[in-house]
């Protein structure tokens, strides 16, 4: 039997593990369920009445392949964004838009500018394609356009990452902000601007039209929509890099069931202004609750909020780990100092009762 197998070096170097340990995992490895699901950023109210029913009829016809061109889905967005139906791509989540993106984009040599503690999938596809990948630190608990500009100035990198609003940590830049770092990149670097929480904006983001040249935009049913499951991300783009997806994508990639559900949560968007409502709310009695117990929220435009724990990261992860030994999954940055907080997801009411009922105890554990 063949036990050495002929990897590349490149693959016999990088982990075999993903950024998060996720919390069916967790919930084998203890032997229970968690009480409340509060630390994937997955929406508690779900998705769309329209979508569950377009899904299910769906269903019927799932011996048949997608459709390569997702066209129906790509139409849609169209007129919901305004854009072309060559400015934008359909894919597996943002992550497999991510991984698609650094294939055609990152090779050894090349550099790619992001921030220390930012989204890490990000991250793992540009190490696994070679990438040299250059970290600017955080500033005041929020990716630093100014930093991330100068770092690509100075480097020649070929992409620059940044989410708004951000994960792990909340914070979000005004659309100028963004337009300004765009406008600072030098020649034939690529903004990667990663909108997985765009919904939860609290003012208007980056306008979608004119389109900027060197600017990529990463969006996706996961969050807002309610529908992390499925696996329906879209990039939208200048029409010569989309067209060049075509080159590496998966093109029998999507679902058929996924597709439709998308379609109709796209179609009820009264659906996702009461997810929107009821998530702006739930960050309200997060907050509530961290207080009551001497920890400080901070302001939050995304449907998470990170709690500051008042110490460091040993006592932040102290604290993660009490709530997980109560039913309570959470998460928490990686890297200091932003790793002094964990970050609780919004949930139902129901949820947050308990996080409200575990809470204290578990402080009194650390």
């Amino acid at each position: 039997m063949m036990s050495d197998f002929p990897f590349t070096t490149l693959a016999a170097g990088l982990p075999r593990t993903v950024p998060f340990v996720g919390p069916e995992t967790q919930e084998r490895q203890s032997g229970r369920p968690f009480r409340a699901r509060l630390g994937a950023n997955e929406s508690a109210f779900g998705p769309s009445p329209r979508a569950i029913e377009a899904m299910a009829q769906a269903a019927r016809d799932v011996w048949k392949y997608g459709d390569p061109e997702n066209f129906d889905l790509k139409s849609a967005l169209t007129n919901h964004h305004g854009v072309a139906r060559d400015e934008i791509m359909v894919g597996e989540g943002i992550d497999g838009l991510l991984g698609y993106l650094c294939r055609l984009l990152v090779e050894p040599g090349v550099t790619v500018i992001t921030s220390d503690g930012a989204y890490p999938t990000f991250n793992y596809h540009v190490v696994g394609f070679g990438g040299n990948l250059v970290k600017v630190p955080y500033r005041e608990d929020a990716e630093d356009p100014a930093a991330l500009a100068q770092a690509a100035q100075d480097t020649g990198a070929r992409l620059v990452y940044l989410a708004n609003p951000d994960n792990p940590m909340g914070t979000f830049h005004s659309a100028e902000r963004v337009a300004a770092l765009a406008n600072a990149l030098p020649e034939r670097c690529l903004l990667v601007l990663d909108e997985a929480y765009v919904e939860f904006l609290p003012e208007l983001p980056l306008p979608m039209l004119p389109l900027l040249p060197n600017v990529i935009r990463f969006r996706t049913f996961s969050k807002a929509y309610g529908m992390a499951g499925a696996r329906v991300g879209y990039a939208i783009g200048p029409a010569p890099l989309i067209s060049a997806f075509d080159s590496i994508r998966n093109h029998f990639g999507m679902s058929r069931v996924s597709i439709a559900g998308a379609l109709a949560a796209l179609d009820d968007q009264a659906w996702l202004g009461d997810v929107v409502s009821k998530v702006a709310s739930a960050r309200d009695r997060i907050g509530q609750i961290a207080v009551k117990n001497g920890l400080a929220p901070l302001p939050s435009a995304a449907n998470f909020v990170a709690l500051d724990c008042g110490g460091d990261g040993q006592r932040a992860k102290a604290l993660l780990q009490a709530l997980i030994e109560r039913g309570v999954f959470v998460r928490m940055p990686f890297v200091p100092p932003q790793d002094r907080c964990i970050r609780i997801s919004a949930g139902t009411q129901a949820d947050l009762d308990v996080l409200d009922e575990a809470l204290p105890d578990a402080l009194t554990v650390i």
